[in-house]
């Protein structure tokens, strides 16, 4: 059986979600996972039903931005964009399913913000810097925007993505990441710690669980993008679904000796 992950649908915008969900799809069956679409019209009783059948989650990207009410923030910057309800509420549903069950789960770019939002942590409204993190408007849609970040070498994403670079020493990592991205993680939220920065700028670019139990992992840049011609980025998939593998074994064992 294939650790069934719950994706919710990206944004209430179809066009953008029909152009940018299959390839987080595909990703996931890449991986030898099966992605379970979570439309975001369903009512709350239906989204907890789907995810009692799932063994993992994997917040995707959208072009809506975290309302900054929900961090703290006492002005809004004019660049934010519009928050999308339904997304939220589908992501606070799944995050306190992964959250209370153990499931693993992989956040990227909005939906690492969202994860650190939920943990009551904080984000940068919109990024200035000499970095160029996202595509500007006289550029057209499609342009690989791309920089480097250093990733913690005693971190969970540096065991999984050091074997896939082939690199055997246990120094600091460095990689070539895409951007697509106006905001990132400020304050980490509870429980969350940074393991990879913008080398030239130090934003943000990867966040990790604390508890090593808990299989938690938020990357601001689009691996989805890059799985079928980038070794980490299949990695960080892979290790997605094999941590959801491991969670349904565990359940099921678990429940086999109550059951005795």
């Amino acid at each position: 059986m294939k650790p069934r992950i719950a994706i919710p649908i990206p944004h209430t915008d179809s066009e953008y979600s029909s152009r940018t969900l299959p390839q987080y799809k595909a990703a996931i069956e890449d991986a030898g996972g099966e992605a379970v679409e979570i439309p975001l019209t369903l009512s709350n009783a239906e989204i907890a039903n789907l995810c009692k059948t799932c063994d993992g989650v994997l917040l995707p990207g959208s072009p809506a931005d975290v309302d900054p009410e929900k961090f703290g923030a006492t002005t809004r910057h004019p660049l934010t964009a519009p928050a999308d309800p339904l997304r939220d509420n589908v992501d606070e549903l799944l995050l306190q399913d992964a959250h209370n069950m153990r499931k693993p789960l992989l956040g990227i770019c909005y939906g690492v913000q969202s994860l650190n939002v939920w943990r009551n942590g904080s984000l940068v409204q919109h990024i200035e810097s000499q970095v160029q993190h996202t595509r500007r408007d006289d550029q057209p849609r499609g342009t690989v925007i791309q920089h480097q970040a250093e990733i913690d070498p005693a971190s969970r994403l540096a065991s999984i993505i050091r074997p896939a670079m082939k690199v055997e020493n246990i120094g600091q990592l460095e990689i070539t990441v895409n951007s697509s991205h106006h905001q990132s993680v400020e304050r980490p939220g509870d429980g969350l710690k940074v393991v990879a920065r913008s080398r030239q700028d130090d934003i943000i670019e990867a966040v990790e669980g604390t508890a090593r139990e808990h299989w938690l992992l938020g990357v601001q840049w689009h691996p989805e993008r890059t799985f079928a011609e980038d070794g980490p980025s299949r990695a960080i998939f892979r290790a997605l679904v094999e941590a959801a593998r491991k969670w349904h074994e565990k359940t099921i064992a678990d429940f086999e000796t109550v059951r005795r």
